[in-house]
């Protein structure tokens, strides 16, 4: 395939929903695929919603997950400029191109005259559309004389520009005809579409004036985007009709729906079940605060994985992908037509099985500095030999602090449960015994003290665990954490001693 170019056009209207992410993934993914080019387009047409921030948000959360655009805002203007806000001159050439031809027409009705429209036609059980059926009745350049039309514009009043979409009197064909990537053949009737707006009063163009020309002037070759905005495809289609231009393929992609229930998934549904829908943190103008998969300890290896495989099949049993892989298996006639029902604990599962893919060296490197902040610091080695022994246990390196606190700090209190039921009448007796027999430890390692305390257990023939559980309980404080012995080597001899001395006065 040469010379694919495809685009994220997201609105700067706050932070960029999960939904939004994978749309951008496919994107990215389908370019490198056939080493094409990755737009960004920032599609800002209504100012009203617009959020200052909302822009480098979006190019922060492409640039943490790895997959950032090759040509954007600030980046390889080859087409740019890549704001939509910055290229409104560009599309009133474009509406004024479409009214010559008389595919186009000035509208200016009131809001209040279609608001009468509206209620009158409700009246009679009936929806107002403004299309072929009634435009010749409304207060536009089809009904009213060229002399008119001239004198509103020159009188200053004010105007939305509107495509015709159906014009049966000049023999136009019924329907609109268009094949999708991943839903197929598709067709759209004529005759029950409304007359967009393609152009506002304020100067601006609307989303799909902007953003057919936008695609045609950037080269867009494939136009990859969710299935939201297949009611506009045939819209779209006859734009580049009336343009002459050839139209990029389109491929809808199907909705991410919610855990639970219908619909598609939505911010309230993270906040109600514990996830996020963001990929970073994101702060609004009021200062509140959403939860993003970075803050959350989700690597982006983990997001991009997961996402990828809401709602692409790659055709074997494989869950995990580098993005490598994904690139090289990624496949648009693979994408599902129905929407991904997104599930929490799975995405929990991807990324405990990236943690167990990195090195104890690059998560010793992240738990160091939680460590620091804490006032701990360790030699990097140490800190190491900690997450060996703790991270198949975790999902986030945040959960590290939990399950190796004990690597730390002494227990300042014990599992009241554990006590009741390890810590004997005879207990203190034999842990003293036991502190004997560690002393005479020369070489204080794992393999070493294990072989040692089991030898001596056994020559006392008694019970591993009235030796093993309380001896437990004094090093950890409750009955967790890995290999007993291991435990003893890294925190030492004389802190082993110190804390079994520390639980038989505490308990």
């Amino acid at each position: 395939m040469n010379n694919v170019r495809v685009r994220f056009a997201p609105s700067p209207t706050g932070p960029l929903h999960i939904g939004g992410v994978r749309t951008a993934l496919f994107n990215y993914l389908f370019a490198k695929k056939y080493n094409g080019t990755f737009v960004l387009r920032i599609e800002d047409t209504d100012q009203t919603r617009y959020v200052a921030n909302a822009e480098q948000y979006i190019i922060d959360s492409l640039n943490w997950l790895n997959i950032p655009f090759d040509e954007g805002p600030n980046k390889n203007e080859k087409f740019g400029p890549y704001r939509q806000s910055e290229r409104k001159d560009i599309y009133k050439k474009y509406a004024e191109e479409l009214i010559k031809k008389g595919k186009a027409y000035y509208c200016f009705d009131t809001a209040e005259e279609l608001d009468a429209h509206r209620k009158d036609h409700e009246a009679k059980g009936k929806t107002f559309i403004y299309n072929w059926h009634n435009r010749a009745k409304l207060t536009n350049s089809v009904s009213l004389s060229k002399e008119e039309v001239e004198q509103r514009i020159a009188n200053g009043d004010k105007y939305v520009v509107r495509f015709k979409m159906y014009e049966p009197e000049n023999n136009d064909a019924e329907t609109i005809e268009a094949d999708d990537i991943i839903r197929g053949h598709v067709s759209f009737k004529k005759e029950i579409l409304d007359d967009k707006i393609l152009f506002k009063s304020d100067g601006m163009p609307t989303y799909h004036l902007a953003n057919i020309v936008d695609d045609h002037l950037m080269e867009i070759s494939h136009v990859i985007r969710g299935e939201e905005w297949l009611p506009s495809l045939p819209l779209h289609i006859a734009l580049y009709e009336a343009f002459g231009w050839n139209a990029p393929e389109f491929a809808h992609l199907p909705l991410i729906l919610k855990p639970v229930g219908k619909g598609k998934l939505s911010k309230r549904d993270g906040d109600k079940l514990g996830f996020p829908v963001f990929p970073l943190a994101y702060t609004n103008t009021e200062g509140e605060v959403s939860r993003g998969y970075k803050e959350d300890g989700y690597f982006s290896e983990t997001v991009v994985n997961f996402l990828a495989l809401l709602g692409w099949n790659p055709g074997t049993e494989q869950e995990l992908f580098s993005l490598e892989e994904l690139i090289q298996s990624f496949d648009l006639a693979r994408v599902n037509k129905a929407g991904a029902r997104f599930d929490p604990d799975k995405t929990k599962w991807f990324n405990q099985q990236y943690m167990q893919q990195k090195s104890n060296a690059d998560l010793a490197v992240t738990f160091a500095e939680s460590l620091k902040e804490k006032g701990i610091s360790l030699e990097e080695k140490t800190i190491e030999k900690v997450v060996s022994l703790i991270k198949e246990r975790a999902t986030f390196v945040n959960d590290f602090w939990d399950l190796s606190s004990f690597f730390f700090e002494a227990p300042t209190e014990y599992d009241a449960k554990a006590s009741r039921k390890q810590w004997k009448e005879d207990t203190p007796i034999l842990m003293n015994e036991l502190i004997a027999i560690i002393e005479t430890i020369e070489d204080f390692n794992s393999v070493n003290i294990e072989t040692i305390v089991k030898e001596w257990i056994t020559s006392k023939e008694i019970g591993f665990g009235k030796i093993m559980q309380p001896f437990r309980l004094s090093l950890v404080g409750a009955m967790k954490g890995p290999h007993l012995f291991d435990i003893a080597e890294l925190i030492g001899k004389e802190e082993t001693i110190s804390r079994i001395k520390k639980a038989i006065n505490t308990l």
